[in-house]
């Protein structure tokens, strides 16, 4: 076996070298995991239940870029009918970003946005993933695709050091809404600084309609500072190692998702929100005030399993889709009705609904109480 060293442009050779060995620890972790698994897949299993093996059978037409979006965005509807190869073209960069009013973080992210880019692709496509790591990066990184059926979701493939460039191929198996995150050791401060994103493998009969689709993620911070205080913060290990977030917050930052940063939408329109749990910890109890949820794909998953729903969880590392309609113009508030984190931690969110009012779906007949 050889091992060809190359040197990033403007990266003095000591950079280079701990940058390697960085690399090569995370191969040996990542190969670690790799042999648990296959201990884990040779074990006999007391389930008889007959389960259908997926293989990638679709014919392959063409191929095209994906369009990837900031958040809350979503590339659009996929309306082809037919399997294609879709490159994904995704750049790791670490970037000091906004966490709080007055408040910074280094952030590792996916196409330098918090969280990563959403990226769509449709059952049966072949997707391609090139993965760059900025020049400027001072670690190695890679990627872990929960909707990926092979060695580690890609991370095994995918180990890139600064200055880099990785490609691995896979097949689009099962549809549903997954979360990505990279999986370079040590895992829990890649994923607590910020890497982490979703993609949604479209089913290929589609969506149902909606009018409107966001792209929401909830994920924590453990800083060193108080909740608030001013300056640069870095990640406090010993707080994510005993679950004690400083921030816990939708898309990135405190009022991502406020004031003129609000999603928006009319009344009469069907919402879709795709919500995702970058975690690295806490399972959040989704809820928006003033709306209940006609339709709940639990997980993630594809069948709407459950109607009318208040609240939903959503693991860490997993995902949900809920669907409602808007009815009444006003504020709705997106929240994680483990109450202190959105009062307290951030964790808050706005959906801005204009429109005609209607009496009859709400109407306040009386302000202030008290003696007359």
């Amino acid at each position: 076996m050889s091992l060809h060293i190359h040197r990033p442009h403007g990266h003095t050779v000591a950079q280079t070298l701990l940058a390697l060995l960085c690399a090569l620890l995370a191969m040996l972790f990542t190969f670690s995991l790799a042999g648990c698994n296959r201990v884990a897949d040779a074990a006999p299993s007391s389930d008889h239940t007959a389960v259908p093996v997926r293989v990638p059978n679709d014919e392959i037409v063409g191929q095209e870029v994906a369009v990837l979006t900031e958040a809350p965005n979503v590339p659009p509807a996929i309306t082809r009918t037919h399997a294609t190869r879709v490159i994904v073209n995704l750049d790791v960069i670490e970037k000091t970003m906004r966490l709080a009013d007055g408040v910074d973080y280094t952030m590792w992210t996916f196409g330098g946005s918090m969280p990563g880019r959403f990226i769509r692709v449709r059952e049966g496509d072949q997707v391609e993933l090139h993965l760059k790591n900025d020049k400027h990066s001072t670690m190695p990184h890679n990627i872990d695709l929960h909707a990926v059926t092979g060695p580690g979701g890609g991370a095994k493939s995918s180990l890139t050091i600064p200055g880099g460039e990785s490609v691995f191929t896979f097949a689009a198996l099962n549809p549903g809404l997954y979360v990505y995150h990279c999986a370079t050791a040590p895992v829990p401060m890649h994923i607590a600084n910020g890497m982490y994103g979703m993609i949604l493998v479209e089913p290929k009969a589609g969506l149902p309609k909606v009018d409107r689709e966001f792209y929401v993620m909830q994920s924590e911070f453990y800083t060193h500072g108080k909740f608030g205080e001013k300056g640069l913060q870095t990640l406090d290990m010993e707080k994510g190692i005993d679950e004690r977030p400083t921030y816990v917050v939708f898309n990135g930052a405190v009022g991502s998702l406020t004031g003129d940063k609000a999603l928006q939408a009319k009344v009469g329109e069907r919402v879709r929100l795709f919500v995702g749990n970058g975690g690295p910890n806490l399972v959040s109890s989704f809820h928006v005030i003033g709306e209940v949820f006609d339709n709940v794909y639990t997980e993630g998953g594809t069948v709407a399993s459950q109607h009318n729903v208040q609240t939903t969880l959503v693991p860490a590392g997993g995902s949900a889709v809920v669907e409602f309609g808007v009815e009444k113009p006003g504020d709705l508030i997106l929240v994680d009705h483990s109450i202190f984190r959105a009062f307290n931690k951030g964790a808050l969110g706005m959906l801005h609904v204009s429109g005609d009012d209607n009496a009859k779906v709400f109407a306040s007949l009386k302000g202030l109480g008290g003696t007359h």
